[in-house]
């Protein structure tokens, strides 16, 4: 199936990709590997969720806002190699979650990327390694960062 019609049929449709805050680049990539900055939830140019989880934001808030930042790495993949048709593999997903001390339930939040790239690429394509990290403060005090390195045709 293909990429598009897969996130049609989800409803999501790709936004273009976030422009970098700072002095880097959105992909850099070196052979058939992509190394993606990182991605926060933005939506419209807009900073979707922020705080710290297990404070004033829930687990569940943290999980969208991860699904959010994935939707943004796509979109970021899509604007560099053309097509999402030509991602072999999510080789390496890792999830920042700014959460209060005490709060141990990263993995559950990071699960809103991860089981977003399985339900798109399917099990074989989508499943990845990952970390799932807790932190004290992300940038522009967002809630939950991810980054990304895939592997394409």
């Amino acid at each position: 199936m293909k990429i598009e019609q897969k996130l049609q049929e989800l409803g999501i449709t790709l936004p273009k990709a976030p422009k970098p805050v700072a002095a880097y680049v959105p992909v850099k990539q070196s052979g058939n590997t992509l190394y993606l900055s990182g991605q926060l939830p933005m939506v419209d140019g807009k900073l979707q969720y922020t705080g710290k989880v297990g404070g004033e934001r829930t687990a569940e808030e943290g999980s969208v806002a991860a699904k959010i930042c994935a939707i943004n790495a796509l979109a970021a993949i899509n604007e560099h190699i053309g097509s999402l048709d030509k991602v072999k593999s999510i080789l390496k997903l890792q999830v920042f979650i700014a959460s209060v001390v005490g709060f141990d339930g990263q993995p559950e939040v990071a699960n809103g990327a991860s089981e977003f790239f399985v339900e798109v690429f399917g099990q074989e394509i989508g499943s990845h390694a990952r970390s799932a990290l807790g932190t004290n403060q992300l940038p522009r005090d967002a809630t939950v960062e991810i980054d990304l390195v895939v592997e394409v045709e």
